[in-house]
C-alpha cells in the first residue's frame, strides 16, 4: 500500500474509534439503551407495516385510498375516462427525473400523513399552487399532440392558443375527479373500505367459466 494511502486509512480508522467512543453509552446506560433501540425499531417496522409505506414506491392507483378520505377521488377516477389510460402518479409526482419524482413523492407523502394521521385535512381537498403547476406540465406532457401550436395551426391557422394565458383546469374542471366536494357530502369516506366487487356471486361463476 502506498504510504500516502496508508496515512488517509489510519487517519479515517483513528476518527472513527473517536467518535464511536463518544457514542457509545457508559457501561451501566449500554443494556437500557440497547432494549430502547430495539423498542424503536420494532416500532418503526411495525408502523412501515401498518402504514403500507413499501406501497408507495410503486405507481399503483389503488395505495390512494390507504387514506379513506380519497376513495370518492379514487372512484371518480376508475370511471373516467383516464382511469383506463393513466395512473395517480401520472399527474401528479413530476416525471423530468427519476430522483425529482421520488423526492416529490417523499415530501408530499410526508405532509399527508402529517395530515390525515392529526386529522388536519381540510373540509374541501383543493390543489396548492405548486401542485396546479405540477399537474399542468403533466397535462401538457401527455396531450402534446392535441395542444402543441405546431399541430393545431395546420389544423386551425386562427387558433388561439389560451395555454399561455389560463390553466388546463379552468375548462377541464371536472376532470378527472369529477365536481369538487367537502368531506361531509361523502361522510362515509371516512370510515368505509375500499368497495368489492357488486357483481353477484352466481354470475361471476358464469363469467368464469365462460372466459
Amino acid at each position: 500500500m502506498k504510504p500516502g494511502i496508508t496515512i488517509l486509512s489510519d487517519e479515517y480508522n483513528r476518527v472513527m474509534k473517536k467518535l464511536l467512543k463518544r457514542i457509545k453509552p457508559p457501561v451501566s446506560w449500554q443494556k437500557p439503551v440497547i432494549v430502547l433501540l430495539g423498542i424503536f425499531c420494532g416500532l418503526a417496522i411495525y408502523v412501515f407495516y401498518v402504514s403500507k409505506a413499501q406501497s408507495y414506491l410503486g405507481d399503483n392507483p389503488e395505495t390512494c385510498i390507504n387514506c379513506h378520505v380519497m376513495i370518492p377521488h379514487y372512484a371518480n377516477w376508475a370511471h373516467n375516462s383516464h382511469g383506463r389510460e393513466t395512473t395517480c402518479n401520472d399527474c401528479h409526482v413530476p416525471h423530468d427525473n427519476i430522483f425529482n419524482k421520488y423526492l416529490f413523492k417523499a415530501g408530499d407523502g410526508l405532509n399527508h400523513v402529517t395530515m390525515f394521521t392529526f386529522s388536519l385535512e381540510r373540509q374541501v381537498i383543493i390543489m396548492e399552487e405548486e401542485t396546479r403547476d405540477l399537474i399542468r406540465e403533466n397535462c401538457i406532457r401527455c396531450h402534446e399532440k392535441t395542444v402543441k401550436k405546431e399541430f393545431i395551426y395546420t389544423v386551425q391557422p386562427n387558433y388561439h392558443n389560451f395555454l399561455e394565458e389560463r390553466w388546463c383546469l379552468d375548462c377541464h374542471r371536472e376532470t378527472p375527479h369529477g365536481k369538487v366536494n367537502g368531506l361531509s357530502s361523502t361522510p362515509g369516506a371516512l370510515t368505509i373500505q375500499k368497495s368489492k366487487s357488486v357483481v353477484a356471486g352466481w354470475m361471476e361463476k358464469e363469467l368464469r367459466i365462460k372466459n
